[in-house]
């Protein structure tokens, strides 16, 4: 299949976590002339063509990740779950003054894609080192991609992360999540989400059901990311949802609360 990308120049809809500072390149000798190009979303998939684009292939692919970034957590435990952590290379930013070579990696990749791109650095992103160049910081896109067929699963074989018949229900999660179980939303909305998930484990060990799926990757970064807003003391299945994911391998440990 070839490499298809759609770019849009608007910030608003931006879902990527956000500016990591730099500076001009290392390599580069000369300032450069000052172009004005907002960030932008890249999404393109990893496709099956061999003909060109963005075809799977081990060690071809490489994920700039932030530390502190919670869509960066989702795709670290993702990459764990899927056993993938030999065969996609990743990298995580920190400052720049501890890490200048993978930001001027980073910086060459989103170059590379747009030109003369000048604006901020963002992660997660998805990388291809064959060409250089992003193939998306989308973070729903390289999540899917990454339980698809970067792991060797497509429609006849779907990965058990991404069921085909939860589906909907994953990214109805993913969507609650994003808008209401953050330390940005409105104290009412989180606790009125907070209630919602914590009678939804009552009949079941996991957010979807019997099984570990993408859904319960989502719902536990936001769970550990929520800080000083959350109150998962006064709702104990959240409260042991969030201890008993946390002991598995794929998961780190969270946060003292």
């Amino acid at each position: 299949m070839p490499e298809t990308a759609s770019r849009s120049s608007s910030t608003a809809n931006s879902i990527t976590c956000g500016s990591i500072p730099s500076g001009p390149g290392p390599c580069v000798p000369h300032p450069r002339p000052k172009v004005t190009v907002p960030s932008s979303r890249i999404h393109s998939r990893i496709g099956v063509g061999l003909a060109g684009g963005f075809y799977p292939a081990p060690h071809r692919y490489e994920l700039f990740l932030s530390a502190s970034c919670p869509r960066s957590m989702r795709i670290s435990i993702t990459l764990a779950l899927l056993g993938l952590q030999d065969s996609v290379a990743t990298t995580f930013l920190g400052h720049p003054a501890g890490a200048p070579e993978a930001l001027a990696s980073l910086r060459s990749a989103y170059e590379a894609t747009l030109h003369h791109y000048d604006g901020p650095l963002t992660a997660p992103a998805l990388c291809d080192r064959w060409s250089g160049r992003i193939v998306s910081n989308h973070t729903p896109d390289i999540l899917r991609d990454l339980a698809g067929l970067l792991s060797g699963h497509d429609e006849a074989r779907p990965s058990a992360l991404r069921p085909p018949e939860l589906a909907a229900d994953i990214e109805a999660l993913r969507e609650l999540l994003d808008r209401d179980v953050t330390p940005r939303a409105g104290r009412t909305q989180r606790s009125a989400a907070l209630d919602l998930l914590e009678r939804s484990l009552a009949p079941r060990p996991y957010a979807l059901g019997e099984e570990l799926t993408a859904a319960d990757v989502d719902l536990w970064v936001a769970l550990v990311h929520l800080g000083p807003a959350g109150t998962l003391g006064a709702r104990p299945r959240l409260q042991e949802y969030v201890e008993r994911l946390g002991g598995h391998p794929a998961f780190p440990k969270p946060p003292e609360r």
